[in-house]
């Protein structure tokens, strides 16, 4: 039988153990506690709250922080409205500032209309597995599959497939997350400034006929759209064109104009506003 006294030992044992150990913890707690400025929670609850890293950062938190600390403006937050950037600056004493916004731009015009399947896919309804499967049964191996991977990963509803299987993006709704560039498997998905208006919507590497067999809207590598435009706005590269924004000087370059096929666009406003017609969206 263990004895009263043996038992009070032990307890006083163990107490002084736990007050030494909590003592010990007190002072390494206050010795390396990383203060944390109280305005971060603050203007954290003012932003949305979307996590997307649109702002380029971590999430809302992280961009919180970064505002806190000089190093971004209430206005690179492209979810909020006006008003919210002006909420978030004057609590802060800081100017809203200004970004230049972005929008998600896909690089294919070639719907179910004009742009032929060598064959059937039957499986997930999914971009990236029809990818995977002989690359989904299109003619163009690089033209949008239409299975909407771009529409599902968006969380601002930003995107809506049109009746040719091509999504659509609401310009005034799409916060240039990046969700889409990175849902689809054939990289379809650009960010862009939004008044970056002259368009390739192709990614095709055929030429001539072989790239009009696969999707009529193809760019066929004529290089009109070089010859005719200013000179270094448009080079082309591996039979495409490419524009250099920094060079156009006009709201409506000459690039356009002999483009066989109409791969080259200015967009204004959303991307396909016409092939949204009578899918009940309105379109700018």
């Amino acid at each position: 039988m263990i004895a009263p006294a043996e038992v009070l030992g032990s307890v006083a044992i163990l107490g002084g153990v736990a007050t030494v150990f909590g003592a010990a913890i007190s002072v390494v707690n206050a010795r390396f506690k990383v203060w944390e400025d109280p305005r971060v929670d603050a203007v954290r609850d003012l932003l949305p709250g979307a996590d997307c890293g649109a702002c380029g950062r971590a999430g809302c938190r992280a961009f919180a922080e970064a505002v806190i600390g000089g190093l971004a403006t209430p206005a690179e937050c492209t979810v909020m409205g006006p008003e919210d950037r002006s909420d978030v600056a004057e609590y802060l004493g800081v100017a809203a500032g200004s970004a230049h916004q972005q929008v998600a731009r896909l690089l294919c015009a070639g719907g179910r209309d004009v742009a032929p399947y060598k064959a059937v896919y039957h499986g997930i309804e999914s971009c990236a597995a029809a990818a995977a499967v002989s690359g989904g049964g299109k003619a163009c191996p690089w033209g949008c599959l239409g299975f909407a991977d771009c529409a599902v990963s968006c969380d601002f509803d930003a995107i809506e497939m049109s009746p040719f299987g091509l999504p659509v993006v609401d310009v005034d709704l799409c916060t240039a997350c990046g969700d889409c560039v990175d849902a689809c498997p054939l990289d379809l998905f650009v960010l862009m400034p939004v008044d970056h208006h002259l368009v390739v919507q192709c990614k095709n590497l055929l030429s001539g006929d072989a790239a009009e067999a696969v999707c009529s809207v193809a760019c066929n590598a004529c290089g009109r759209c070089a010859s005719d435009a200013v000179e270094g706005l448009i080079e082309m590269i591996d039979g495409l064109a490419v524009v250099d924004y920094d060079r156009i000087e006009s709201e409506n370059p000459n690039a356009l104009e002999r483009c066989p096929t109409g791969a080259i666009v200015w967009i204004e406003g959303q991307q396909f506003p016409e092939l949204l017609a009578g899918v009940g969206s309105e379109v700018s």
